[in-house]
């Protein structure tokens, strides 16, 4: 058996390769994490997730200082933001987080961690720094980075990316975004809140194109209403760097040309998996522009090599990257076969009200040729939406033919967090009836989910057959109100 240094090797510490690392280092195996970046934990913690999130509630606080007259407060003209001190919050968020990403706490665990830029020399072996390290299984998890598009004069123009946006020294004072999915949208609305004039350019009909649209509409309707302006169907010509200003021309559907400008550009047209560097060609890898090519069980064209999280495109979502660690380790270390399961994968977009996800939409099952029912509930009919001033949204779930959910979306206040009980009930395939029949406190957000799931039996229980059997079983008299029946309210029937 051939001798190597290490038992399992991870190229990446971001999410799926820090889940790896940890694990199997716990499990006993010896572990090498080898990272490219100055500090571990991935996009995620330093451009991604962490810093939007930070960024947003932020953004959000600003805003409601803004509007407490809605809440029956005085109204405030709160000074202009000093983005400084946002960066500053932000840093200081990160580097909270950052102690549980620390290598410390790696070398704790049993890992050795490592800092560089590592090439594959055979199917076994990397090097990086000047030397060569081999392991007898490798994991690659080097995530994903902004990908850029070719738009003429963009290399000559500075422009954003997630990777700059966190950290500027003043918040500008307008700003065109190029894209229109879940990045640009959250983005978009945060700077709009913080003070920027923020015009978006969508080359198609629909922001968070993969969403059902009548959910993202609601969500441009309201980044409009908060001063967003959007440019849709709408192509990029040309862009140009014209000192403190940054010029963009776009065409619309008839061919119309306009010239836009602003102090910045943000790109957030979608993310391209770090591939490169990496010499995958050596080992016969295959890989595309959407990422490395994987089985059911995360395995390259080599089986003791592994592939998780953006680089092998699928779900982008540090969460869905957790989850394939945990499939490696279920193949590599416990040498349990386990395939990953995409079924009922949970997402949501962090705009204010928030869309959030799992399973099907209209969209997905109507290309899956699925026959299916909606079902909707309003925010507006919720107390606490409407105690919170948060009534805009809804809940719309979609049933199969035999009333299983296949698919719900949540859009309003806190649906991230509102589709934790989803995630749990789909997973555990658990029925409608008993969601139905479960107590929820009031007056709260949840139990929308009550509700909608309510709508699905009232007509049922509720039935003329239902009250006909009653009536003859135990001699009900009926209705003792007749208004919204034949006869006008308030007026006996005749």
């Amino acid at each position: 058996m051939a001798k190597y240094e290490y038992d399992i090797g991870i190229i990446g510490g971001g999410a799926a390769g820090l889940t790896v690392a940890s694990g199997a280092a716990q499990l006993g195996a010896k572990t090498l994490l080898i990272e490219k970046e100055e500090a571990l934990g991935g996009d995620c913690l330093h451009y991604g997730c962490v810093p939007s999130k930070t960024l947003i509630k932020t953004a959000h606080v600003y805003h409601l200082m803004k509007n407490g007259s809605r809440f029956g407060l005085p109204a405030l003209t709160p000074p202009p933001v000093d983005f400084r001190e946002v960066s500053a919050r932000i840093r200081s968020v990160i580097g909270v987080i950052q102690k549980h990403d620390s290598v410390e706490r790696f070398c704790r665990l049993g890992a050795k961690v490592e800092f560089g830029d590592p090439q594959f020399v055979d199917e076994h072996a990397v090097s990086f720094g000047g030397r060569s390290v081999s392991a007898r299984t490798w994991v690659i998890a080097t995530g994903s980075s902004p990908e850029v598009p070719r738009i003429e004069g963009l290399d000559k123009t500075p422009y954003l990316t997630n990777r700059d946006i966190f950290y500027l020294d003043t918040l500008p004072g307008s700003m065109i975004v190029l894209g229109a999915g879940p990045i640009a949208a959250e983005m978009a609305q945060a700077f709009c809140r913080l003070g920027t004039r923020v015009t978006v350019i969508q080359r198609s009909g629909q922001i968070l194109s993969k969403e059902d649209k009548d959910m993202a509409d609601i969500v441009q309707q309201e980044l409009a209403r908060e001063g967003v302006v959007f440019r849709m169907n709408a192509a990029v010509v040309r862009v140009a760097d014209l000192g403190r200003e940054r010029e963009v021309v776009i065409k619309d559907e008839a061919g119309r040309a306009q010239t836009l400008r602003a102090d910045a550009i943000l790109v957030a047209l979608g993310r391209a998996p770090n591939v490169a560097g990496l010499g995958l060609e050596k080992i016969d890898i295959p890989f595309d522009r959407k990422g490395i090519k994987v089985d059911k069980y995360l395995r390259t064209s080599h089986r003791h090599i592994y592939g998780a999280g953006d680089v092998i495109g699928g779900y982008q979502f540090t969460h869905v990257a957790g989850y394939e660690g945990g499939v490696v380790l279920s193949n590599a270390v416990f040498h349990l076969p386990k395939k990953a399961d995409y079924t009922h994968v949970p997402w949501c977009t962090y705009t204010h009200p928030e869309l959030a996800s799992i399973g099907m939409n209209e969209k997905s099952a109507g290309k899956a040729g699925i026959d299916y029912s909606v079902w909707i509930e309003e925010f507006q009919g919720n107390d606490r939406a409407l105690a919170d001033g948060e009534s805009i949204g809804r809940v719309k779930m979609l049933l199969d033919k035999k009333e299983k959910p296949i698919g719900i979306q949540i859009l309003g206040p806190q649906a991230g967090n509102l589709l934790s009980e989803w995630v749990a009930i789909m997973n555990g395939g658990v029925g409608l009836s008993k969601i139905a029949s479960a107590i929820h406190p009031y007056p709260t957000l949840g139990e929308i989910n009550k509700r909608v799931v309510g709508s699905v039996f009232a007509p049922k229980i509720f039935s003329s057959t239902v009250r006909k059997g009653l009536k003859f079983f135990f001699s009900f008299k009926g209705r003792a109100c007749t208004c919204g029946e034949e006869a006008a309210c308030g007026e006996e029937k005749r």
